[in-house]
């Protein structure tokens, strides 16, 4: 911590410390600066000290300080004005309306000093000249937190027809408190109207778009808009999360979470601000704050959680429930101080409507790891209570008739339903099932038990025997053996089968079973044999297997195919029938006819009025169609999965259809939709339980489509959360390095450029042991510009460096040049480094001359000669900024010379290239230019200008009108038009020059 010995090196401190996060710690250095600033015994330095304890306080979770320093300020102020400078004048009236403001959010503050305080500020601002705006936007503020409606209209009004001046808050800010006006009274599309300007970036401020992006929640949720509300609370989470002072926008945030069931995330926020639950130095803000968390602990009880861990206040642990009735207790007890203050009840009244909103969406997918809570019985491991008994029980035999209905139909839920016929005839005293009906439930017992139903299908064996249907015994026997099969016993499942299946053949013979049954057994013989195939998985199958289970599925087929009619159960043998086939084909090495008989399979289920049983081949489909290359097959079958799928789809199936759709869509170029199905995927793969597998999979993807959107922000939020699960062991090295690599590049877009070359350096790491340096090199060299981007030269150049000799191991000379080129600028930022600047600059030039007599191809060459051309642009701009402004008059010329001479190769080298470097060459051009009249050679100045507006005198008149961009400013027409401008100011300047 440097000494304070002046009053620079006070100015110095201040601004220092006014980089540091908010919080305590930088109060206190403000309140030790004030100190050091009274023993400096200067009278301006004892104002800017005390300014900048306001603003500390002011953007810090102790604002109740601020009134001392500024009535100290104001008592200076009336003693001595002229103590006070142009700034610190302006800044005494600006912090009127923190005054205000400040005075409103602390209860104990009585309202008539509120109001003294207001008519104070518009006194004071009449005084020195300054527009009512301020003082109408303060008394709306005052007049909206009382709930005095009709006075707050008219301040509002008169706050919007007031003229802005210098006292007014930035526009952002005005925004901001206009569009939350509009959403408290019910205008949700005005707000996000009057709110569009500061979320599309054209006003920002510290706050701003901040506060606006958390405002904005629960209008868009009320608007029906849960995708741009998703997108807000991404991106401005991550801008207030390390501020303290935004209690009130943390508490919307965590408000969104309990809306849109989000609970675990909610949970999450909370346990990241402890301090948020009991910081007293905002009361407004920790009303706020206390009524969400109402809110949160609320929907939690409603979810059966009453009774789960939760963070809250420190010093001892909270139930959701216990949790919830402390922060209710001290919200009201906040709202009631605040309306006793107010003479109103309008504080409370908000704080409950606010602590017993509704969902506004059942569940909104976030992309960002969180699992909703589990209800209270899997919390605890309970067993599930018995389902109340309904007053009057429907008749035995409607059930019976229900369930064989569904069975019959194969329709989902024919097992719960059997299962139901069960539990009532146990229930009802006096019942005896016939040996059929305990058969079919013994057989739908045993089809929900899955691998480990082959005692309980042979228990069915044995009911359907009994019964009489021989047929339908043997079919169950045959279930038994395929479960067998299941658990790898396919040898025994086989033998199991022999008998069954011989029988079944001489029953339906002889005329004593019907195909139905006789096709069960054919069936299940065809599923063991099938699994054989499906044992080799990845390895050549034995062709015998192929040909023996290919036999048994035609034999089925033969059995069954025109035989169907109305019977769903023999038309859904036929299409299970094809996609065996199809299996066969694919493992036969031909993809084609697997492809075309998946697609016939599943169009025969859907006709049968059975399009669930159609996903599963829907997405063998697809998979061979992505092998195939045929992409549009590969969309419209997981499309026609998804759809088919509807309800019955288990979550993880779900999420692997989202997920392979994401990455089709997304490899036709549309990011926005496949990052809507990657959202998806991460939703459902959460809603499995495989959010660490699959799940951190799908927000790796999810990501990466955001990044190709350019939604930084979003990006950022969901690859940290991806980052968090993403392992080498289970997605691969190279998922870890993309995830870090696109995070890199959103924290450098955002701005934040050492956690960005932290992110690049660890992905860089790891694509060091790679066999292959590219992305090594890319990552490194990355990484350099973050770092010197972050005001870390000495780091940065090392990072350079390393990429450099990374670059000349590939034999990539352009990578190797820029890092040179950058490594040169790098120097010119440090104390005499200006020679080292030129030896760089040097090297990159003779590396590209060394290229250019190495290269044996023409299209290398020309590449080279333009990142010559390049180069000494660049070494002629770095020349004429090392020129020293303390250096002798001789020196400073020889510098702008040699500079010169290297923005005159660069122009050469751009001529020689011809019309597809126009631009650079009019670039390096107008450089010389300016060079030449800083060597007063206007004349040599003036040829200069008039050769950039030659070469761009047909632009205009070209027979291509998109040629140089059409209207496009941004484009190249706005770049000819940039040009023209700057020649025509050049040649002004050289003829002023000659006048003189």
């Amino acid at each position: 911590m440097s000494e304070i010995t002046d009053f620079d090196s006070l100015r110095r401190a201040m601004a220092e410390n006014g980089e540091q996060p908010e919080g305590p710690a930088r109060n206190a250095r403000a309140e030790q600066l004030l100190v050091e600033a009274e023993r400096l015994d200067i009278p301006l330095a004892v104002i800017e000290a005390l300014g900048h304890q306001l603003k500390v306080y002011n953007y810090s979770s102790e604002k109740a300080k601020m009134f001392v320093p500024f009535a100290r300020l104001l008592r200076m102020w009336d003693e001595r004005p002229g103590d006070f400078d142009e700034y610190e004048t302006h800044s005494l009236h600006w912090v009127f309306k923190w005054m205000s403001a400040g005075m409103l959010d602390q209860p104990h503050v009585p309202l008539a000093s509120v109001e003294k305080w207001l008519a104070e500020m518009e006194h004071r601002y009449r005084l020195a000249g300054h527009s009512t705006r301020a003082v109408r936007s303060a008394e709306f503020t005052v007049a909206a937190h009382v709930g005095d409606v009709e006075r707050a209209e008219r301040a509002f009004s008169a706050w919007l027809a007031a003229d802005r001046d210098t006292m007014a808050d930035c526009h952002a800010c005005e925004l901001h408190g206009q569009g939350w006006w509009q959403a408290e009274r019910g205008r949700d599309a005005e707000a996000l109207a009057l709110w569009a300007p500061v979320l599309e970036g054209e006003y920002t401020c510290a706050h701003e778009p901040h506060t606006v992006l958390a405002s904005s929640l629960v209008p868009l949720l009320r608007l029906g808009r849960p995708e741009e509300a998703r997108a807000h609370h991404l991106r401005g989470f991550r801008l207030v999360r390390s501020m303290e002072s935004m209690r009130g926008a943390y508490a919307d945030h965590v408000e969104f979470c309990a809306l849109t069931g989000n609970e675990a995330r909610g949970l999450e926020l909370l346990a990241e601000r402890p301090a948020y639950f009991t910081d007293e130095g905002h009361p407004h803000s920790k009303l706020e704050f206390l009524s969400v968390v109402a809110l949160l602990m609320g929907r939690l009880s409603e979810l059966g959680l009453a009774g789960q861990r939760v963070p809250g206040p420190t010093g001892r642990e909270w139930t959701a429930l216990e949790l919830a009735e402390h922060a209710r207790v001290e919200a009201l007890a906040l709202a009631a101080r605040f309306d006793e203050r107010n003479g109103t009840s309008y504080v409370s009244e908000r704080a409950r409507a606010r602590m017993d909103r509704q969902p506004l969406v059942e569940r909104l997918p976030l992309g960002v790891r969180a699992a909703r809570p589990a209800s209270a019985v899997a919390a605890t491991g309970a067993a599930a209570p018995a389902p109340v008994q309904e007053a009057v029980e429907p008749e035995l035999a409607v059930l019976l008739a229900e369930a064989r209905r569904l069975s019959d139909t194969l329709q989902p839920h024919a097992v719960e339903a059997w299962a139901r016929v069960a539990r009532l005839a146990e229930e009802v005293d006096g019942v005896e099932l016939e040996a059929r009906d305990r058969a079919e439930i013994a057989d739908h017992e045993a089809i929900g038990l899955g691998p480990d139903g082959a005692a309980a299908f042979e228990h069915a064996a044995e009911l359907y025997a009994r019964a009489g249907d021989p047929g339908e015994a043997l079919a169950a026997r045959s279930r038994a053996a395929y479960v067998r099969a299941l658990t790898g016993e396919i040898d025994e499942a086989l033998a199991a089968v022999a008998e069954p299946y011989d029988r079944v053949l001489a029953l339906y013979a002889e005329g004593d079973t019907e195909v139905p049954q006789a096709a069960g057994v054919l069936m299940g013989r065809a599923r063991i044999l099938m699994r054989r195939v499906h044992e080799a998985e990845g390895e050549v199958v034995d062709e015998a297997v192929l040909a023996e289970a290919e036999a048994a599925v035609r034999e089925l087929l033969a059995l069954v195919e025109g035989r169907a009619g109305t019977d769903v159960r023999l038309a859904a043998r036929v299409a299970e029938g094809h996609a065996m086939l199809a299996e066969l084909a694919t493992h036969s090495g031909n993809p084609e006819a697997g492809a075309e008989l998946f697609a016939r399979a599943a169009a025969e289920f859907i006709a049968t009025g059975l399009p669930w049983f159609a996903v599963e081949y829907e997405a063998r489909l697809a998979g061979l169609a992505h092998q195939l290359g045929d992409m549009r097959q590969a969309e419209r079958a997981l499309r026609a999965a998804l759809e088919h799928g509807g309800p019955y789809l288990e979550a993880v199936g779900r999420a692997q259809l989202h997920l392979q759709l994401a990455e089709v869509v997304g490899g036709r170029g549309e990011a926005e939709e496949a990052a809507e199905h990657a959202l998806e995927a991460a939703h459902w793969a959460d809603e499995a339980g495989a959010g660490p597998t699959l799940g951190a999979w799908a927000r790796h993807q999810l990501g990466g489509f955001l990044v190709r959107q350019g939604r930084w922000a979003e990006a950022a939020e969901v690859l940290e959360s991806a980052l968090a699960e993403l392992t080498a062991e289970t997605h691969g090295d190279g998922a870890v390095v993309q995830t870090q690599w696109w995070l890199g590049d959103c924290l450098s877009e955002l701005g934040e450029h050492r956690d960005a070359a932290e992110r690049r350096l660890q992905a860089a790491e790891i694509a060091r042991h790679w066999p292959e340096q590219h992305d090594h090199a890319t990552l490194a060299h990355l990484a350099a510009e973050s770092l010197g981007q972050a005001g870390l030269p000495t780091e940065a150049d090392q990072a350079y460096a390393r990429a450099g000799e990374l670059w000349r191991g590939l034999g990539n000379v352009h990578g190797l040049v820029r890092s040179l080129r950058a490594r040169a600028w790098l120097a010119l930022r440090t104390e005499d480094g200006t020679d080292t600047a030129r030896d760089l600059m040097t090297s990159a030039v003779e590396e590209c001359a060394d290229a250019f007599d190495a290269a044996d191809d023409d299209e290398a060459r020309l590449r080279l000669v333009s990142e010559l051309g390049h180069t000494h642009r660049q070494f002629g701009d770095l020349l004429a900024r090392s020129a020293a402004e303390d250096a002798d008059d001789d020196s400073i010329r020889a510098t702008l010379e040699e500079a010169l001479s290297q923005m005159a190769e660069a122009v050469a080298v751009f001529v020689a290239l011809g019309e597809g470097t126009v631009h650079a060459r009019t670039g390096a051009e107008l450089a010389a230019g300016w060079l030449e009249t800083d060597l007063g050679r206007p004349a040599a100045a003036a040829a200069r200008a008039r050769a950039v507006l030659r070469a761009y005198a047909d632009a205009e008149a070209d027979a291509d009108p998109d040629a140089y961009g059409g209207s496009d400013e941004d484009g190249e027409h706005g770049t000819v038009r940039a040009r023209r401008a700057e020649a025509e100011q050049l040649l002004q300047a050289a003829e002023e020059q000659k006048g003189r």
